[in-house]
């Protein structure tokens, strides 16, 4: 920790404890030792011969039926502690080999669960839907389950047979095998270089290091030499996460077609109703408006006086300007930042804020990246690697939404539908960023804090909109490839980025051959395909849900209708499907003029940046 490193070696030892123990998360609150976690371990392992048990007898009666599912439900509840113990340590310390084989324990089982009822979906819709319908009708307690049986019935065609499901079933742990090669070789394997910067400081460059000296060093030279020192490890392995990424595709392609499903795109999408055109109209509408991009390329480059302008220049402050930002005091703001969703919201926020629940700086060992992980009956977990740049500022109010978001819809719906699906999961995390935003532009009357504050929107803007977009529209394109039953080796998924990069960023940024490996660094397409587009999905319907609460030419009764919308929507959980719910709230992103309306929004901030640089040198 930075903050630790400051003091003198005296100070630190006498602290260190008590500051660890402000900023780690509190694991006890899931277990105390891992013979409770034993305990639970063994627990689930007996629940799966007992669910075993009621094979074939689903169609008996009501009663038989709905002590299965509740059975089933109660398996879950349970996974949901003992999966993240050992998932959390790791993610704490990858070396841990004990934590490691205890985790793998874990996936395990829940292969063992998988392939012992597999028969519970092909039965369930074996008994007539009408059946069912009316068993849900006469008994409470399956009252909860209705949307998710009546979805399986809707999926119905993708559902296979008994002897196919429990055949699949024994590729289920496979199938996952290249997620776990890629964290292993990009976490616990993979060594990363050194670099020597302009002030004689020798630092490795990891991912959270990256990203703090390309958002502050006002040294081109230093931002080259740390993106090269990055990258070029990627570069090293393209070959080895080439062939992971192949596997990983060529899975999703082989599941596709073993569920009937067109494209892999279709299977993605369809568990959650949501139409492939949706997918496409982004991709399509976000490729073919990319002017104000380029134009952000080109106003920066002559803002910083670079000669040239390449990739690594696109996250330092167009300003001087590298203020850190304490960790304590961007608690306090955030806090305040939420007034307008009320203090209800504002109550919930605190708790989490001083629960123990978040572990906020990098340590050796610990994963990269941020997260918020939900454990139903306990709280959602953060993991930060907080290095007081503003951007990482931003990421925690980001993760504080989804933390929020999951708190709500864990409160509010039962277990059977309290998990909100992905395509709705970035609304509450950007939607905060944003409060945070206006905040912190209201509370500096500094130009050139206010011109970073204003940058750092913009690069919301481009960041989780429009890049998002590309590596989705890489995605699309690599997993067309497979379907086509096409090569995907590095070269082709060089080529593949670069191509995009080139339609998305044109001659407004200099081409960098290392630009070909980005797809290497993106956990997202190794862990959860489709994901990353979802991002920029999101990012529209909250910018639409933002104006509705705040805009002040809206009524004071438009602004509290579309507040009570935007709540109801964090509290829904997944109790409908997700493009209903944001319907219900006030977005149909169905619209093509919606995704277009966001693209038109960077020009207008481009706008008011230059008025503000313009003021500065006056």
């Amino acid at each position: 920790m930075e903050k630790v490193n400051a003091m003198n070696q005296e100070n630190k030892n006498i602290k260190r404890v008590d500051i660890d123990q402000k900023y780690k998360w509190k694991l006890s609150d899931l277990y105390q030792n891992w013979d409770e976690w034993e305990k639970d371990y063994k627990k689930m392992d007996q629940m799966i011969s007992e669910i075993a048990s009621f094979k074939g007898k689903l169609r008996d009666n009501p009663e038989t039926f709905a002590k299965a599912v509740l059975l089933n439900e109660e398996f879950d509840i349970l996974s949901y502690k003992v999966f993240r113990y050992p998932q959390l340590m790791l993610d704490l310390n990858s070396k841990d080999q004990f934590v490691a084989s205890k985790f793998q324990k874990v996936q395990i089982l829940f292969s063992k669960f998988s392939i012992q009822n597999s028969w519970i979906a092909p039965e369930i819709l074996s008994i007539p839907m009408e059946t069912v319908i009316g068993w849900i009708d006469t008994n409470p307690d399956l009252e909860p389950h209705r949307f998710s049986i009546m979805n399986m019935f809707r999926l119905q065609k993708h559902v296979l047979s008994e002897d196919k499901e429990k055949l699949l079933s024994f590729y289920s742990q496979f199938s996952s095998s290249p997620k776990s090669i890629y964290s292993q070789l990009s976490t616990a394997d993979i060594k990363f270089n050194e670099v020597k910067l302009s002030n004689d400081e020798t630092i490795k460059i990891s991912p959270a290091n990256y990203s703090r000296i390309l958002a502050t060093n006002r040294n081109q030279d230093d931002r080259k030499k740390t993106f090269e020192a990055l990258y070029s490890v990627y570069q090293d392995y393209q070959n080895t996460y080439a062939s992971i990424y192949n596997a990983s595709v060529q899975a999703d392609w082989a599941s596709s077609q073993a569920r009937n499903y067109t494209s892999s795109l279709e299977a993605a999408l369809e568990g959650d109703n949501i139409p492939t055109e949706v997918y496409r109209n982004l991709v399509q509408t976000v490729g073919e408006n990319t002017a104000p991009l380029k134009r952000y390329a080109r106003l920066r480059k002559k803002i910083l006086g670079l000669e040239k302008y390449h990739v690594y220049d696109g996250s330092v402050a167009i300003v001087d300007f590298d203020k850190k930002y304490s960790y304590d005091d961007v608690t306090k703001w955030i806090l305040e930042s939420t007034e307008p969703l009320g203090g209800e919201y504002q109550e919930k926020l605190k708790n989490a804020l001083n629960g123990k629940w978040i572990d906020v700086y990098e340590t050796e060992g610990k994963r990269s990246g941020a997260y918020s992980a939900g454990v139903y009956g306990v709280h959602p977990y953060m993991l930060l690697n907080y290095n007081e740049t503003l951007d990482s500022v931003f990421t925690l109010a980001h993760e504080l939404g989804h933390t929020m978001h999951t708190m709500l819809s864990s409160e509010a719906q039962p277990f059977a539908t309290h998990e909100y699906t992905i395509f709705i999961a970035e609304v509450a995390s950007t939607f905060n960023e944003r409060l945070l935003l206006d905040y912190l532009l209201n509370r500096t009357t500094d130009p050139k804090e206010r011109i970073a504050l204003l940058q750092q929107e913009i690069r919301n803007l481009t960041g989780t909109f429009y890049f998002q977009a590309l590596l989705a529209d890489f995605e699309l394109q690599v997993h067309e490839l497979a379907e086509k039953g096409e090569a995907i080796t590095s070269e082709v998924l060089g080529d593949t980025m670069s191509a995009i990069y080139d339609k998305y960023y044109g001659d407004s940024v200099e081409k960098e051959d290392l630009l070909r490996v980005v797809w290497a660094r993106v956990p997202h397409f190794f862990n959860s395909p489709f994901y990353v587009y979802q991002y920029a999905t999101c990012f529209v319907s909250s910018a639409v849900l933002y104006d509705k609460i705040t805009n002040p030419e809206n009524s004071k009764a438009e602004r509290e209708e579309a507040l009570k919308k935007y709540i109801s929507l964090l509290k829904s959980g997944g109790n409908d499907y997700p493009m209903e719910q944001l319907k219900k709230a006030g977005v149909d992103l169905t619209q093509k003029e919606v995704t277009l309306a966001l693209t038109k929004q960077l020009d207008i901030m481009l706008d008011l940046l230059e008025k503000e640089i313009e003021n500065l040198e006056k």
